[in-house]
């Protein structure tokens, strides 16, 4: 038998109900809440573990559901691109640490080269590494030349990136081949990007038929499936494809916003990366095609989110952590609530939406009896002061205190 854990704590933000229940015991045993209630009102085992928190508030584990783990914002950008996977692995494992001491339990890793993400997700549910849940998308999907591709080399050194296809078959067939070598999710581009070269950020690449495979074969194996889409039209054809989360979302019509409506769609915005991108950018090595780009889609995508929040729409926390530097994830919170959320939405963005998403609602972003022991605290109320979440001082995942 595991030995049972009861954490007291000043309080705690119950997301599902919106609302911070103050004076709570959490009792845990093995990697689950068993028990949700007052201080001095939880029976404990005898030799259970007490874990006295006070002056802390506890929030269910912090889910992102976009990031990067292979690289590191810090890199020169040019220069990076010569990383190979070994090494690409090894930022890796410590990106997820720094990752999971931020008090993000669970992140969906949207795009990376030769599987090196799925290695680590594996290390880390074996125990070997310390890090978050990861659904990890294999490559990302593209059409040569687009967003996803590798248009950094020439011409003669042939290169492109393992997610390139041209057509709805060979769409499917790299979707299948993602998930032979162990993807758990899905990530397609549907507009061109900001950070790679020759792609304008408002044009559609995948055409709506090529999605839509991509979307059937994941759908068919049971996975989820996001698009990187800036532009209006490749927003609109990616929702009505059946895509389950756009990213990026940085044009939005009212159309798109009544499409996302109608279809159900989540959309991830990642709005304080800009700030970093046009502070530190230039310095380290990011081409001024990209800076411009930046200059183009950043108060643009904070807009979108704006209305897009106003409007009702479904809303997860993604960061494109990687864009900045891993660990700041948290600097995200205060953003969202600048443009548009309250505290509580952007909390339950990064919790109870998220887990949603991932389709883990009955395990996944609430601290409640019966779910995954996925907790992290911080001092005061998030609820009156959202900056709050930028300092995590207690973390654990599936039972395991990782930071106090």
């Amino acid at each position: 038998m595991a030995q049972q854990t009861l954490i007291n704590a000043d309080a705690y933000v119950d997301v599902k109900k919106g609302k911070v229940v103050k004076n709570i015991a959490i009792l845990i045993d093995g990697n689950k809440i068993i028990q949700v209630g007052k201080q001095g009102k939880v029976k404990t085992d005898q030799d259970a573990k007490i874990v006295n928190l006070k002056g802390k508030t506890l929030v269910p584990g912090l889910m992102d559901m976009h990031v990067h783990l292979s690289s590191d914002a810090e890199d020169n950008f040019l220069a990076a691109r010569g990383n190979s996977v070994p090494r690409q692995t090894v930022k890796a494992v410590k990106n997820a640490k720094k990752t999971l001491m931020a008090g993000f339990t669970t992140v969906r890793n949207l795009g990376a080269s030769g599987y090196s993400i799925i290695g680590v997700r594996d290390g880390i549910n074996a125990g070997e590494v310390p890090g978050p849940r990861i659904w990890a998308a294999g490559h990302s999907i593209s059409i040569t030349g687009g967003h996803c591709d590798d248009n950094f080399s020439p011409p003669e050194a042939k290169s492109t990136a393992g997610g390139v296809a041209d057509g709805p078959w060979a769409v499917r067939a790299k979707v299948r081949e993602n998930i032979k070598y162990g993807a758990n999710t899905i990530k397609v581009c549907a507009t061109g990007g900001v950070f790679s070269k020759g792609t304008k950020v408002g044009i559609q690449q995948l055409t709506e038929e090529e999605m839509k495979a991509a979307v059937d074969e994941a759908h068919l194996r049971g996975l989820i499936a996001a698009a990187h889409a800036h532009g209006t039209g490749g927003i609109k054809a990616a929702i009505r494809a059946g895509i389950d989360s756009i990213e990026h979302c940085s044009f939005l019509d009212d159309e798109a916003i009544e499409l996302a409506l109608k279809h159900g769609t989540y959309m991830s915005c990642d709005i304080y990366n800009t700030e970093y991108t046009l502070a530190f950018g230039a310095a380290n090595g990011v081409p001024e095609e990209n800076i411009n780009k930046e200059k183009l889609v950043s108060k643009a995508q904070r807009e979108s989110f704006r209305k897009a929040t106003k409007a009702g729409v479904n809303m997860v926390f993604g960061s494109d952590a990687a864009i900045y530097p891993h660990g700041d994830n948290g600097k995200q919170f205060s953003r969202m609530v600048t443009y548009g959320m309250t505290p509580m939405q952007a909390l339950q963005a990064a919790t109870i939406s998220s887990a949603i998403l991932l389709q883990q609602q009955d395990s996944l972003g609430q601290i409640k009896a019966g779910f995954l022991a996925d907790i992290v605290a911080i001092d005061g109320n998030p609820i009156k002061n959202i900056s709050a979440m930028e300092n995590v001082s207690f973390v654990m995942k599936d039972g395991v205190i990782y930071k106090q």
